[in-house]
């Protein structure tokens, strides 16, 4: 959730699965998915996978004889820029996943350390990183951009403990690696949504980073290219924040949508206030990060979604049955790493049709998103027929908005 620079990324971007290769001992991404009361199914016709690997009863010893880490040894530390407890967010949703693993594997309360540091606090984020290391933690999750750069180090520093870093691109290949995923796919999806479901053909977007940020700004495009496969007279009106965690900011941003008419408002930030706010002018929303259903029932068509559980529960598993790689993580709709949420009762006819053809084009490879030749909007044209943007592209290089985007300053 947290890159900064396309040039830093196209050069660091190296996506592998994290567990390839690794047999049947280990748990993979995708066999683990449930957060907080829903469920994914890896695609249509495929089973829902349990809490408990098939072929292995709950106390069986899966490290009997292996090299990794004894269960009951393992502690895991998490940084988070705030407080999970604070409502829907970005730290909120990952404690989701955190607690999720901790369930599908059996973790006690005490194998969990929680820290809380702003991501541009080096010396605090590295004060929090020793904590957890005080505290006898051997896996060391830091969900957020800025954390990157001294995980790096404390990888190098402390050999024996397992660090792993989100968002970012970094990794040695050994105790260090980076996770993150295709979030753009859910992005596109919620297009279609908020298309099939405008009146006003005004679509609100609050974002955390303007368009030298590719994360943001390809998800932006990705909602953009799901509007107008479904209604191409809908324009995406953007206010951008310049911040990750802003409330006041966020609230202000989506007031100024709100008052310029927009009748579906979403948003690539942390709190809730877009939402909430839409709920208050009564207009429609799109959450993101977890199910913003809970916050606004009257009016969440949607939310854009993160299983992190997806990974974490894979990532410890492979420590614990001493398969874990070192190579850097990167899933998506496939790997059940991200969805969105099912459809509020209230959508308009013919939208989870519309949902539904996207999503098993997305399944089975007939639809990347970024497909053939796009129109920016300023007139460029990026990519050419028959081709599709890679995952660096995608990632590191999208600084550009497609053609029914516009910024209001």
């Amino acid at each position: 959730m947290r890159s900064r620079t396309a040039g830093n990324l196209i050069m660091g971007i190296l996506f592998v699965c994290i567990l390839a290769g690794c047999g049947d001992s280990a748990l993979q991404p995708d066999d683990y998915v449930t957060n907080e009361g829903y469920e994914t199914t890896k695609s249509a016709g495929q089973s829902t996978v349990g809490a408990v690997r098939e072929g292995m009863e709950a106390d069986e010893d899966p490290n009997a004889g292996g090299a990794g880490i004894a269960r009951e040894d393992i502690k895991v530390g998490v940084l988070y820029i705030s407080d999970p407890a604070e409502g829907s967010g970005y730290s909120y949703t990952h404690d989701l996943g955190i607690r999720a693993m901790q369930s599908n594997l059996d973790l006690t309360e005490e194998q969990i350390v929680r820290r809380v540091v702003d991501d541009g606090d080096a010396e605090g984020t590295r004060a929090a990183i020793e904590e957890c290391i005080s505290d006898g933690c051997n896996v060391i999750f830091t969900t957020s951009w800025g954390y990157m750069e001294i995980t790096a180090k404390m990888a190098e520093q402390y050999p024996d403990i397992y660090f792993s870093h989100g968002t970012g691109y970094m990794s040695n290949g050994k105790n260090f690696n980076n996770y993150f995923g295709r979030i753009y796919q859910a992005r596109y999806l919620s297009g279609i949504v908020a298309g099939m479901n405008t009146t006003s053909n005004r679509i609100g977007y609050v974002a955390a980073q303007d368009s030298s940020n590719a994360e943001v700004t390809g998800g932006i495009d990705a909602f953009a290219i799901g509007v107008a496969s479904v209604n191409p007279e809908a324009k995406i009106y953007v206010s951008v924040t310049d911040s990750w965690y802003d409330p006041k900011k966020e609230e202000e941003a989506a007031r100024k949508l709100l008052e310029m008419g927009c009748d579906v408002m979403t948003q690539h930030c942390d709190t809730p206030y877009p939402m909430t706010l839409a709920q208050e002018y009564g207009v429609y929303g799109i959450g993101y990060n977890s199910d913003m259903s809970k916050e606004v029932p009257q009016t969440c068509l949607c939310s854009v979604i993160w299983n992190w559980s997806a990974y974490y529960t894979a990532a410890v598993d492979s420590i614990i049955h001493g398969t874990w790689s070192g190579e850097n993580y990167y899933g998506g709709i496939n790997e059940g790493l991200v969805q969105i949420t099912d459809l509020a009762s209230f959508c308009a006819e013919g939208t989870q049709e519309k949902v539904s053809e996207a999503t098993t084009a997305l399944l089975n490879g007939t639809n990347n998103v970024f497909d053939g030749e796009m129109k920016t909007n300023t007139g460029e044209t990026i990519g050419s027929a028959g081709t599709t943007l890679d995952d660096a592209s995608i990632t590191g290089a999208i600084n550009w908005y497609y053609e029914n985007v516009v910024v209001v300053e």
